[in-house]
């Protein structure tokens, strides 16, 4: 899915409907320079921005993820992840909806090894993901934990050998472009309404949301195509 740069770079590649990121400095085991972080915020931007992309892929080049981002967005994400997932690498994995990693990810949360804390979302999305004995036990060791460790706690969805990881990541966005668009990000945007303002204004946002899926036009071609016993063809809008 991606070759080494001779520069360090974030690209952006389209199949279909699904962008595929490839952050990409494997000479330095992908860590990220301040050039590279604007770029993966400019691809996402451009990712977001764009109707006829759907979901995206975050695939780190080689065979490592970073070794050391909050992503706002309404779109699906999936994050590839593979051998050193260091510092931030696991905080982008986990501003994603969707982890897919290889048996050979190895994860490590190390900042307060250094005198330092993490400071790109892992103080409340470790709590999200794993709850607050599994969260505390890895963010007070700084040790390094295994891919069944992570798959163990949630912070990953599936764990497959290096390589398939990759080609499962591409099947689950194929399928996920197969729902429609409208209705996803509704309920994506409703989900982070949840985290970020609680139950009661979760509840609030559905008449929003409801009359926004109802408007839309993948509304009436979904209510078609189970009357007409058929596969729905969505178009975003």
């Amino acid at each position: 899915m991606s070759n080494a740069a001779t520069t360090p770079e974030v690209r952006m590649t389209i199949e279909d409907h699904i962008a595929i990121i490839s952050v990409d400095n494997t000479a330095k085991k992908n860590a990220f320079t301040p050039e590279m972080m604007q770029q993966l915020s400019q691809r996402l931007t451009e990712f977001d921005d764009d109707d006829n992309l759907w979901a995206a892929v975050l695939d780190p080049a080689g065979e490592h993820t970073t070794a050391g981002l909050d992503m706002p967005n309404r779109k699906p994400l999936i994050s590839v992840v593979h051998g050193i997932t260091y510092t931030i690498g696991i905080e982008q994995m986990l501003a994603s909806d969707i982890v897919i990693a290889a048996d050979t990810a190895r994860f490590c949360q190390m900042e307060s090894k250094r005198g330092i804390a993490p400071l790109g979302g892992a103080h409340y999305r470790y709590l999200t993901r794993t709850g607050w004995g599994n969260a505390m036990y890895h963010l007070f060791l700084c040790d390094e934990f295994s891919a069944e460790e992570a798959y163990r706690c949630g912070f990953v969805q599936e764990v497959h050998p290096y390589g398939r990881h990759r080609e499962r990541a591409m099947e689950i966005a194929r399928a996920i472009c197969k729902v429609a668009p409208i209705g996803l990000r509704a309920t994506k945007a409703a989900a982070l309404t949840y985290i970020e303002h609680g139950e009661q204004a979760a509840i609030a946002a559905i008449p929003q949301i409801r009359e926004e899926v109802f408007a839309s036009q993948d509304f009436r071609e979904g209510i078609r195509s189970f009357a007409e016993r058929r596969e729905a063809r969505f178009t975003g809008r």
